[in-house]
């Protein structure tokens, strides 16, 4: 069995590895770099501590959320002013809309009874238009029937006269009227 402390004892055997100390070569080690990362740390974290660092970041993040919290809360109150001016102007809207409604049915029936009205009227015209071309029909074919009758009665009765007169009594008949006619005109003068 081998002893614990044999791997430190071959350390004198690797020389690469197995010495402590500096390495002065400044390409290998790159000094200059280390120096200059921690000047930087060293410059820019003066009078810094990681307390007050990680208190200002809670508290700058805080102050944003509050903001956009605030910032939340007046847009949801313009918002809100919004809606309710939607909301009364559509109740205005509704409103209105519901009398222009009213209105038209009042305006429909209005129309419809003046319709009705003018419907009457027309027909009762042209009703009286109908009773007065019949009763003008009635009376030209009435007279036509008396022209027809008149006609034929004196036709008959000139007929008649011709076959039972003769030239004495027609003279005698012509004498009676004159007669009659001077007796009317004394009376008259």
């Amino acid at each position: 069995m081998k002893n614990v402390t044999d791997p430190f004892l071959s350390l004198g055997y690797w020389p690469s590895a197995g010495s402590f100390g500096f390495n002065t070569d400044i390409l290998a080690t790159n000094p200059i770099n280390l120096s200059v990362v921690l000047g930087v740390l060293i410059f820019f974290g003066k009078g810094v501590c990681a307390s007050c660092l990680l208190s200002d970041l809670l508290d700058n993040r805080k102050q944003r959320i509050l903001k956009t919290i605030q910032n939340s809360e007046e847009l949801r109150g313009g918002a809100l002013e919004q809606l309710e001016n939607a909301r009364a102007r559509l109740r205005k809207v509704e409103k209105e809309a519901d009398q222009f409604r009213v209105n038209g049915y009042s305006e429909i029936e209005r129309e419809k009874l003046n319709l009705i009205n003018s419907t009457s009227k027309t027909l009762e015209q042209l009703e009286n238009y109908k009773n007065e071309t019949i009763h003008f029909e009635q009376q030209r074919a009435i007279n036509e029937v008396r022209q027809r009758v008149f006609q034929q009665a004196l036709q008959g009765a000139l007929g008649t006269l011709n076959s039972c007169l003769n030239n004495e009594l027609h003279l005698r008949t012509i004498n009676t009227n004159i007669g009659m006619f001077g007796t009317m005109k004394e009376i008259t003068d």
